[in-house]
């Protein structure tokens, strides 16, 4: 190998040289070097100046032999002409001759020690060396086992990789009538993969993973060499990518409709659940019989107790009899007066025999549960129920509603999109959803109320809210805003005139699901009236979409009082990254969203929370979840 050095006209300390040098093909070569690369022994030499009077590099063992013969020190070593280009460092230098005086000192030492001390030194050694404990606590070593990074996926990370390039070179390939290479990058593709599998990390591939990944890099090296065209790759990456985003679209949209789907269908043990307490309701063995004896002496002995004001009501509209067994069961545990507690529970006419039966054959005594029937044709209880003062009625069964839920050309469809897919849930015709907004109606004689979800836990006792003062305030709810997050911007319509020149579309967002209603306040600045009004502007969907929380945004702005976020903590339902702490100091848990704690689609570490207030004991969960298995 021959090679040309070419000098720059510039200092020694700071040139570049460029060096040109044949390979063994005989190919010529060319790479640029800096002076700081070259080694210490190499010395410069001045053009100008004749051979003799060049300067001499001085070595590092010359350096040493100077330094122990003056025994001067670093300061006047460093002032030492030594032009190589990588000098010695004389305080570096300095410490190797102290090390080197030091251990020939120790050699001097036990040239000269004594035997009884040379014997004793062996003794101390040999017992310090059985004694020794190779096993620290708390110490960390690279070398240990335990800290061997077998997770990673840098290895998996880089075949992926491979495997995207090899797919955009083999279209190049087969475009531009390269059969071979298309043929041996295909090949590679298929064999990357099955060496990848279903693997997450590195230590899940296959045992031929890294040959598999070399041979990859060899074929996709030569295929650069043949290939590359900076613009076909660019063009190529670029159909891929939009390839892959109209993929991930459909899988998202496809995701959003089955959890939707999954979400608003009753699983088989709780449809059983409610199939036996209907059986039980209408057909009354001895059993059953005697117990609606009893809970009939009950329902006489408590009529006082559900208009009782000096008592803690609560209001729970529900068409689920495990949901709600688990509200009243958890709020009943942590209760210290259990019972001054008074339960109005309203379910429809196709669930009210189920619910009745529930809490007849499990009783929550000392507590009060009153379950009742909301359907219209109950004229004594909800007689204001009807099509002339609910125009929420009139919506729920307006032909054009029922068509924006169930006609399959609906932009809310699978096929055209997934915007309103949220909204295609039953609950959202159901007139339970809505019947918070009628509490006085439903409570004429009560002047406070805590409403309850059906998919809350109690952890704590709930009476100490009752003596919180709301300051005139008709709703006590948590609010939910954090920073630019569930603000009114989020739920109302600001493109429209009405909303924007009423509300401000950063006011904070709050929470249905666990609120306090003064019923005093409610009757006084005329609530339900307020709700009306804004539900007949919204006829046709243009100031927000469908469900409560909008319409309660409006209902009860600049009325609502902000409750410590302790009292009710919300996301169980659909964000697995809810702080667990805060679960844990949380009074109300609330499993908000479509993970349901008594769906399969629950995220499992939230579930234990809701499942121990299930009465495991009851003999038609025992039937009905047993089947299940």
């Amino acid at each position: 190998m021959s090679a040309v050095f070419c000098l720059h006209g510039q200092d020694v300390e700071d040139f570049n040289k460029t060096i040109a040098y044949t390979d063994q093909d005989g190919r010529i070569k060319l790479f640029r070097v800096t002076a700081r690369e070259f080694a210490a022994s190499s010395i410069w030499e001045n053009p100008l100046l004749p051979r003799d009077s060049q300067p001499a590099a001085e070595t590092k063992e010359a350096a040493e032999e100077r330094l122990l013969a003056t025994g001067s020190d670093g300061a006047n070593l460093s002032s030492a002409v030594v032009p190589a280009t990588q000098r010695t460092d004389p305080i570096k230098l300095k410490r190797e001759v102290f090390r080197r005086r030091r251990k020939e000192q120790q050699i001097q030492e036990l040239l000269h020690m004594d035997k009884e001390v040379e014997l004793q030194m062996r003794n101390m050694a040999t017992n310090s060396s059985r004694n020794f404990d190779n096993k620290v606590k708390a110490s960390y070593n690279i070398w240990r086992q335990e800290f061997h990074h077998t997770n990673t996926d840098s290895t998996l990370k880089l075949m992926k990789d491979q495997i995207i390039m090899a797919k955009v070179y083999a279209t190049i390939a087969r475009s531009q009538n390269e059969p071979d290479l298309y043929t041996s990058l295909m090949k590679c593709i298929t064999e990357s993969k099955e060496a990848i599998g279903d693997a997450h990390m590195d230590s899940e591939l296959d045992s031929s993973a890294l040959e598999r990944a070399k041979a990859m890099g060899h074929v996709l090296s030569s295929a650069r060499d043949v290939l590359y065209n900076s613009d076909e790759v660019s063009r190529r990456l670029r159909v891929m990518l939009q390839s892959a985003e109209l993929s991930i679209d459909t899988v998202k949209k496809q995701n959003t409709f089955l959890v939707q789907h999954a979400a608003k269908t009753v699983p088989m043990p709780l449809h059983c659940l409610h199939m036996q307490l209907i059986t039980d309701y209408y057909f009354r063995d001895g059993v059953i019989k005697e117990y609606f004896h009893d809970a009939a002496l009950k329902d006489e002995e408590d009529k006082a107790k559900l208009e009782d004001r000096s008592l803690y009501h609560y209001a729970i509209f529900s068409d689920n009899v495990l949901a709600a067994s688990v509200v009243v069961r958890s709020t009943v545990t942590h209760a210290k007066e259990p019972d001054k507690h008074v339960f109005h529970i309203v379910t429809d006419k196709l669930n009210f025999a189920a619910m009745k039966m529930w809490f007849i054959s499990h009783s929550s005594r000392p507590a009060t549960v009153h379950v009742e029937n909301v359907h219209v044709e109950n004229i004594d209880n909800f007689k204001w129920l009807n099509l002339s003062y609910c125009s929420v009625m009139r919506q729920l069964e307006s032909a054009r509603l029922k068509e924006y839920y169930f006609k399959a050309h609906d932009p809310s469809s699978l096929s055209d999109g997934n915007e309103n897919l949220k909204y295609r849930n039953p609950k959202y015709l159901s007139m339970l959803n809505h019947l918070r907004f009628y509490m006085p109606e439903i409570h004429p004689k009560l002047d406070k109320i805590l409403f309850l979800d059906d998919d809350v836990v109690v952890q704590k006792d709930l009476t100490p809210l009752w003596d919180v003062d709301l300051e005139g305030m008709v709703n006590g709810a948590v609010e939910t805003c954090k920073e630019s997050f569930h603000r009114f911007d989020t739920y109302l319509n600001f493109s429209h005139p009405k909303i924007s020149e009423n509300f401000d579309p950063r006011a904070c967002g709050w929470a249905f699901g666990m609120n306090m209603f003064d019923l005093k306040e409610w009757k006084k600045r005329n609530i339900t009236g307020i709700y009306h009004y804004w539900q007949d502007l919204n006829e046709d969907r243009k100031l927000w979409k469908l469900g409560t929380l909008p319409p309660g945004l409006i209902t009860f702005y600049n009325l609502t009082y902000p409750l410590d976020r302790t009292w009710h903590v919300l996301g169980l339902g659909y964000d697995p990254a809810v702080d667990i702490a805060e679960i844990e100091n949380a009074s109300v848990v609330h499993y908000n969203g479509n993970y349901k704690p008594w769906l399969d689609l629950a995220i499992s570490k939230y579930k234990a929370y809701w499942s121990k207030y299930v009465d495991v004991d009851s003999p038609h969960i025992r039937h009905c979840y047993a089947s299940k298995q």
